[in-house]
């Protein structure tokens, strides 16, 4: 099988290095030249465009920051669909509204080319290893058709529905994660505020109802240690938070405690915390509240 990969950032240079471990002949594109050459020293091709790169794909992946982009890639001058062979398929990785991924979706019918939108979770480490979680929607048949490839970016590959559901799925599972951040900075500057140890906050809270992802997975390593480096960024995390907040918009669905978590990452944003740890929200209170939540080092 041939692919084409396009977006070789951060999360997209790891899974496409995963794809071409798995056997694949591999054309990748990026305006990233030092990223295409570390894909091409491990043995894959460049295409000079993304149009190039799925010009001989049998299916064309894209990691790309944001719809608009994705958009552009996939249907601009130049861009998969221009290079793609009819009955191919384009699976996009990226998290962007259900809305672009299904107009996506509907141009590239037109050409008789299917597309799957399959946004993944768990990060550059995830990415590094192959661990990623996958939320794919589209044609099932054609899911089952290239599980084994997917295999190589991830340990969990679930279908959950038509086109859109994937994405649908992650704006979710984000929505979640930057409120739950909000709330875990928020309950632990109040225990500090009021005179507790962090590290006994979160030995208790960590085993108790107030346990949260957000918390088990960012305090020992980020908060405890004052080590704000991503991680997940600030900046990425107010991205996912839009995607909801406009999703919600279309779909004429509130939003409150979203819009609301989506702020403080803007006042976060707006001290120049944008590229820190999604962990360093923290910061916002720990200057109003004038604490600092940390372990002592030993």
């Amino acid at each position: 099988m041939n692919i084409g990969f396009v977006g070789l950032g951060v999360m997209g240079k790891r899974m496409a290095a995963n794809v071409l471990k798995g056997g694949y002949s591999l054309t990748v594109f990026d305006l990233n030249k030092e990223a295409v050459k570390e894909l091409v020293d491990m043995g894959a091709k460049e295409g000079q465009s993304p149009a190039q790169a799925a010009k001989e794909a049998d299916v064309v992946f894209t990691s790309l920051p944001n719809s608009m982009i994705v958009e552009n890639v996939i249907l601009g001058k130049d861009g998969v669909l221009e290079g793609m062979e009819e009955g191919r398929t384009i699976v996009d990785l990226s998290s962007i509204t259900p809305k672009s991924i299904q107009y996506i979706a509907q141009k590239a019918q037109e050409k008789n080319v299917q597309v799957l939108d399959a946004p993944v979770s768990g990060g550059a480490a995830g990415a590094e290893k192959g661990t990623l979680t996958l939320m794919v929607g589209g044609n099932k048949e054609k899911f089952e058709q290239l599980l084994p490839v997917l295999n190589h970016i991830g340990t969990k590959v679930t279908h959950v529905g038509d086109v859109g559901a994937g994405d649908t799925v992650k704006l979710v599972n984000n929505l979640l994660l930057g409120v739950n951040m909000v709330a875990v900075a928020e309950a632990l500057s109040l225990g500090v505020k009021a005179g507790l140890k962090p590290e006994v906050l979160y030995d208790i809270i960590s085993q108790s109802s107030g346990s949260s992802y957000a918390l088990t997975a960012k305090y020992k390593n980020f908060i405890a240690k004052g080590n704000f480096e991503p991680g997940f960024m600030i900046d990425l995390q107010y991205k996912d938070l839009q995607l909801a907040v406009d999703t919600a918009k279309d779909l004429k669905a509130p939003l409150m405690i979203g819009n609301l978590s989506q702020q403080m990452y803007e006042m976060a944003r707006a001290k120049g915390l944008g590229t820190e740890d999604i962990s360093a929200v923290l910061k916002l209170y720990e200057e109003w509240e004038n604490v600092e939540v940390r372990e002592e080092q030993a």
